[in-house]
């Protein structure tokens, strides 16, 4: 895991659909090559947390167990 934005090609990041713009609390994450890029939807400037697609799998499937 990383807390750098990553250098070169810009990202395309995408908010949840869950998302209402109320000013709910929301991540946006960009998929590049072989990691996950999360940030605070909020926070664009702010830090940026890398990880790879085993671990970000891991936590989707944790997730849709609750």
């Amino acid at each position: 895991m990383s807390t750098t934005a990553p250098a070169g090609r810009s990202l395309v990041w995408v908010r949840s659909s869950y998302s209402n713009g109320a000013g709910g609390e929301c991540v946006e994450c960009a998929v590049r090559d072989d990691r996950i890029h999360l940030r605070d939807s909020k926070d664009v400037e702010g830090p940026v947390i890398t990880v790879g697609h085993d671990t970000w799998a891991s936590f989707v499937q944790t997730i849709r167990r609750k």
